[in-house]
C-alpha cells in the first residue's frame, strides 16, 4: 500500500510541473522580434548620394593644395579638408579633388590603380584605385557622421568601411575604361590618407571619370 501511494505522489508532482512549464518554439525569422541583421552594404547604398557625394563634394580641395598643407600641417589640413572628429589616435584622412593625366595604369591586378599626373611636370603624383579590390578605408574615414561608437564593435566598423569600396566600384569604378589609359585625362573625388605606405599618395575614389583616347 505504501509503495502504491510513493508512485501515486510522484505522478502527481510530475504532471504538476508539467503543468507548470510551457514549451516555447524558438524564435526566428521576421517574427523573432530581433534586431535587423546588421547589412554595411545597404547602410552605404542608403547614405551615399544623400549624405556621402554632398559631403565629399563641400569638404574635398584640390589634390596639390591639400597634400601640401598636409605635410606641412597636417592639423590644419585635417580641419579644413579631414575629418575633425576622427579618434584622436587615427591618422587623418583628407577629401580631395584630382584632376590630371593618366601616367602609368596597372589593370592586370585586381587591385587596379592608374597613376595621375596633377601638376603637368609628366610625374606622378598619386595612384587612384580603380578596383574592383582597394585597400584601406578612406572614403569612410574623411566623414564627420561616421563615429566607431555608433556600432556594436571594430569588425562591424571594419565591414562598414569595406562596404564603401564596394560600392564605389559597384557604381562607378567598375564602368570605368581599363584599356589604353596612359595619356587619357582622369578627373576623381575621393580621399585619402598620407604615410599609407605608398610611394604616392594612394586615393580612394567615390566619384572618377577617365576621359577619350587621345
Amino acid at each position: 500500500m505504501s509503495n502504491k501511494l510513493n508512485w501515486l505522489t510522484l505522478a502527481g508532482v510530475v504532471g504538476l510541473s508539467l503543468t507548470a512549464c510551457k514549451i516555447l518554439p524558438t524564435p526566428s525569422g521576421e517574427n523573432s522580434g530581433d534586431a535587423p541583421a546588421f547589412n554595411p552594404d545597404k547602410m552605404v547604398e542608403e547614405i551615399w548620394a544623400a549624405k556621402v557625394i554632398p559631403y565629399l563634394q563641400q569638404k574635398a580641395g584640390p589634390f596639390a593644395e591639400v597634400h601640401a598643407l598636409a605635410k606641412t600641417d597636417p592639423a590644419a589640413a585635417g580641419a579644413k579638408y579631414g575629418n575633425p572628429k576622427k579618434q584622436a589616435n587615427s591618422p587623418w584622412t583628407f577629401a580631395v579633388r584630382l584632376e590630371g593625366k593618366i601616367v602609368a595604369a596597372n589593370t592586370q591586378s585586381r587591385a587596379a590603380t592608374v597613376d595621375i599626373d596633377a601638376d603637368g611636370d609628366g610625374k606622378a603624383d598619386a595612384r587612384v584605385q580603380i578596383g574592383p579590390a582597394m585597400r584601406g578605408t578612406a572614403l569612410r574615414d574623411s566623414l564627420d557622421f561616421i563615429q566607431f561608437n555608433d556600432f556594436t564593435n571594430q569588425i562591424d566598423f571594419a565591414q562598414f568601411g569595406k562596404a564603401f569600396n564596394a560600392h564605389a566600384d559597384k557604381t562607378v569604378l567598375s564602368k570605368l575604361p581599363r584599356e589604353a589609359l596612359e595619356g587619357r585625362t582622369a578627373k576623381v573625388l575621393g580621399a585619402y590618407t598620407p604615410g599609407s605606405g605608398q610611394d604616392l599618395p594612394l586615393v580612394t575614389p567615390a566619384e572618377a571619370e577617365i576621359g577619350p583616347k587621345p
